[in-house]
């Protein structure tokens, strides 16, 4: 049939093709409580303008030896390496936790959706008994692996040169495929990592995901989540024509327009070989939304302390100004995203003794139209390993969908095999057979979710009221 998936012929054409697809900076707003009265002020420290900021001597080297070199020598990172070691990662997730709800009792704030519920304005029509429940989903989100050349101190997932062997297998990038196909809600299919571009299952799932969708003459938008640094990486050099040539957004990361805020946050080098990429891909068209606008791009900004982010419409006004008159640079939004209390930002967080005062933070300027918004209403998030989730904030702390899984029984050959047992088990991409199967389970919340309801909102396409 025209336009179907099966998982045999897309693993069948991803081994035909793999060959080819293969102190505080002052950039941050501190917004300590909101305040009618008190206007948000921002401090930005601008980096001088320079000839040429193309580095075309910067192509096809690697900032990973660069990247291992500052993790050998960042002591708070080797500290953290040896605690993961001894009590392991469901051990750390339970301990940021532990904290987490041991500052909210101290400030007496009940668990989330009892807040949520007691602070309800009306407009809250997700919520039935305490429980939040997603409508159709519309967004498909992979991380298709958590390796990257990058190891930022904010990164809620944890991603470094180190993290080789999470990665997704073809196996689970078909089955992906499928599951976007059986779901005609989806109009989105929104990749990250890690560096996902340095994962081999990259280019099949764009690739194959593009030609179905023409094919079947189906609007689907294709999100690259880009460190920008890796258009410089080694074998990358054909990148961004591929990402042209397939239409894909490219979402990336850029914490702020001042080269030493940037690297302060995402390590030595990461800013002028971001400036670098943004170069290569407003050359191929990127950014410009008179002459190319399918070729969107999109910068994300996020604090770089525990603070809220800016109204997002004004800050990004800041940053077309600046990326223009300093280096020549276009895009198109802004998308700006709060710092959830979570994995390197939690330890940062306990380190300098801030995790009840970021908590009061987020609790104090708890908006209720954001609930509305919130990404785990409409998004279905998988791991690389193929377990399913209601957002990238709760892959990362191991909360799986729950829910029932058909098991086959008995021998298939005789009739005692059509029978089915179902067990509730956290499921996995192979437990369902549309996305839509999820509607019936509510969300999975906990206390880190205040992050995503603070003040203007956040999600992974930026503010959400």
């Amino acid at each position: 049939m025209k336009g179907k998936f099966s998982i045999a012929a897309a693993i069948l054409a991803h081994q035909f093709f793999g060959h080819a697809f293969t102190q505080q900076p002052s950039c941050s707003a501190a917004v300590k409580r909101r305040s009618s009265a008190s206007p948000i002020v921002l401090q930005f420290q601008s980096t001088p303008s320079k000839e040429d900021w193309s580095r075309p001597d910067l192509q096809g080297s690697t900032l990973v030896d660069d990247t291992l070199q500052q993790m050998e020598s960042d002591v708070e990172f080797q500290e953290l390496t040896k605690k993961i070691a001894r009590i392991g990662a469901d051990g750390m997730t339970k301990e940021e936790r532990s904290k987490r709800r041991r500052a909210l009792d101290e400030l007496g704030v009940p668990n989330f959706m009892q807040f949520v519920v007691e602070n309800d304005d009306g407009t809250t029509s997700s919520v039935d008994n305490k429980q939040l429940y997603r409508s159709s989903p519309t967004i498909l989100q992979l991380n298709i692996g958590l390796y990257c050349n990058q190891a930022c101190n904010h990164c809620h997932v944890e991603s470094s040169p180190l993290r080789k062997e999470e990665t997704m297998s073809p196996q689970i990038a078909a089955r992906c495929l499928e599951l976007l196909q059986n779901t005609p809600s989806i109009d989105t299919l929104d990749l990250t990592g890690g560096a996902p571009e340095l994962n081999e299952q990259f280019r099949f799932l764009v690739k194959m995901a593009r030609q179905w969708a023409e094919e079947n003459e189906r609007e689907l938008t294709i999100i690259d989540r880009c460190n920008l640094t890796v258009l410089m990486e080694p074998n990358q050099s054909d990148l961004v024509e591929f990402l042209k040539e397939n239409k894909v957004k490219v979402v990336a990361s850029l914490p702020c327009y001042g080269e030493t805020n940037v690297d302060a946050q995402r390590g030595r080098g990461v800013f002028e070989r971001s400036i670098a990429g943004l170069k290569l891909l407003n050359d191929a068209g990127y950014g410009n939304a008179k002459e190319h606008p399918e070729l969107e791009l999109d910068l994300v900004y996020n604090p770089s302390g525990p603070f809220l982010p800016p109204p997002q419409g004004s800050l990004e006004g800041d940053y077309k100004r600046e990326l223009e008159e300093n280096f020549g640079i276009g895009f198109n939004h802004l998308l700006t995203i709060t710092n959830m209390p979570i994995k390197r930002f939690a330890d940062f967080l306990a380190k300098e003794g801030k995790m009840k005062e970021y908590m009061e933070l987020l609790v104090n300027n708890y908006n209720s139209q954001t609930v509305g918004g919130l990404m785990c209403l409409n998004t279905v998030s998988v791991g690389w390993d193929g377990s399913l989730f209601d957002c990238d904030f709760n892959q990362q702390l191991g909360m799986g969908i729950v829910g029932e899984a058909t098991a086959a029984t008995g021998d298939e050959s005789s009739d005692e095999g059509n029978t089915a047992k179902k067990t509730k088990q956290k499921l996995s991409v192979f437990d369902i057979k549309s996305l839509t199967d999820l509607e019936k389970y509510s969300v999975r919340t906990d206390n880190h979710c205040f992050g995503c309801t603070a003040g203007s909102g956040s999600s992974c396409q930026g503010a959400t009221a």
